[in-house]
Order: structure tokens, then sequence, then C-alpha cells
């Protein structure tokens, strides 16, 4: 982008303590308060055994699109946390995946990201979302809505690596939604699949790679420097002294 334009990219923007930084207590800012008895609910679970199901604050699923999905997080097999801010979820859900299924209203998502049970992550691709998942290492289901949703998925997809895509039906006069069958393969795949391991590991080389852009001399840190010597080494720089 250099040679293209003036650009220094700096990042990943997160908590430090998802870059690795134990000493760091930002586990950054929820909008609501966050139901923190779902981290105790993931302490009891095997690593890489739970599929976390959130779409942000802003997004509310058609009740359609809302019974779908549940179905096919009850039919995958795996056990999951979803988060339901809004939406109306089908009757008795909750009985019939009581032991393997935890819906809150609101989560501490860095903290559920950061958890060694969750294998991955069903998403919206809101940005902070991908940065998070990114620096967590966290392979993605993509269910985009809107905005840059679908940009950021297709970044996830095809240019990351990390992850796979729901596929709607319907056209015409039929509402187009993702189904049951869709949720379920993909959460296979990216679960236990064969893809899983490339998956996996090319999320954690990623995870590697966003720690390494912000310790000393790595790529954000160069650039932040280059940036802070070409404002004071500008005129607008020295006007300023002079005044």
């Amino acid at each position: 982008m250099a040679q293209i334009s003036p650009i220094r990219p700096i990042g990943p923007l997160v908590p430090p303590v998802l870059l690795g930084d134990s000493n760091s207590s930002d586990v950054g800012i929820d909008m609501w308060k966050p139901d923190d008895t779902c981290i105790e609910w993931l302490d009891e679970r095997p690593d890489s055994s739970v599929v976390y199901v959130s779409f942000g604050s802003i997004a509310v699923l058609s009740k359609t699109q809302m019974g779908s999905l549940a179905e096919g997080l009850r039919n995958s097999g795996y056990a999951f946390l979803w988060v339901v801010k809004e939406g109306e979820l089908p009757d008795m859900f909750i009985e019939e995946v009581e032991g393997r299924g935890l819906v809150v209203k609101w989560s501490p998502q860095i903290k559920v990201l950061m958890h060694p049970s969750v294998g991955c992550f069903l998403t919206h691709c809101g940005w902070n979302s991908t940065l998070e998942t990114v620096s967590c290492g966290v392979p993605v289901i993509t269910f985009p809505q809107w905005s840059d949703q679908p940009t950021n998925a297709k970044l996830i997809t095809d240019v990351f690596g990390v992850g796979l895509t729901l596929r709607m039906d319907g056209d015409g006069g039929e509402e187009r939604i993702v189904r049951s069958e869709e949720v379920v393969r993909c959460i296979g795949e990216v679960m236990g699949g064969p893809k899983c391991g490339e998956l996996k590991r090319r999320a954690m080389e990623l995870r590697e790679a966003a720690r390494r852009a912000v310790m000393e001399s790595g790529s954000s840190d160069r650039n932040i420097d280059d940036f802070i010597k070409e404002i004071t080494g500008s005129d607008f720089a020295r006007d300023c002294q002079a005044l």
C-alpha cells in the first residue's frame, strides 16, 4: 500500500490482553452488563468443544431465521453458547438443549473468545468482532447482515482462510434465510470436518502475526514511530512549536 498511497497501517486495535499482555487488565467495554456465569459454564467444557454464537448489538434476526438457527444448533450435536439480545426463540428450545446449550442476553465476548473451550465463533462479522476473533486464533462461521460485514466475511474466508460462510436459501416471494441443514453443515466442517485442522492452524498463525505486529519493533510499532517522525519533521509541527 505504501507504493500507492502514504498509508501506515497500525494494529490490530484490540485490548492488550488479546495480544498476549498478561499484565493488562483491559478486557474492553461492554454496552450492556454481561452475564459472567457463562464463563463458569465454559469452564466445565472440554477444550475446543463449544460453538460461540453472537450477532452483535444491532442485528435482529427474523422469527423464521431464529427458528432455523435454533434447530441447526440443536441438531449439530455440539455444545453452544448463544447470545440473544433480541429475537424470538422457538417454544421449549431452552428446555430441549439444557445441559448442552446456554443462551444469555449478553456475554463478556473477549473473555469468551479467549476461553480454551471455544472451538469456533458464529458471527455477523462486525469489524470489532473480526479483529477480536483473529487476535484470539478462533476459527469463524460467518453470517454477515449489512454494511461492512459482507466484506469482512469475505476477508475472513477468502483472504485470511480461517472460516466458512453460511449460505442463504430462498428466492422470489420466499424469505431468504440460512436453513438449519446449512448451520449443521458449517458447524460440522469447522468443528470436526476435514478442513478443521487447517482452519485452526491458519487461525493460530494469524494470532501470532497480530502479536508480532504490536511488539516492540513489530510492523505496527515501526509504523507509529515513522508517523511520529513525519509529523514532528513537518512544517506544520515547526509552526506549532514557533507559536
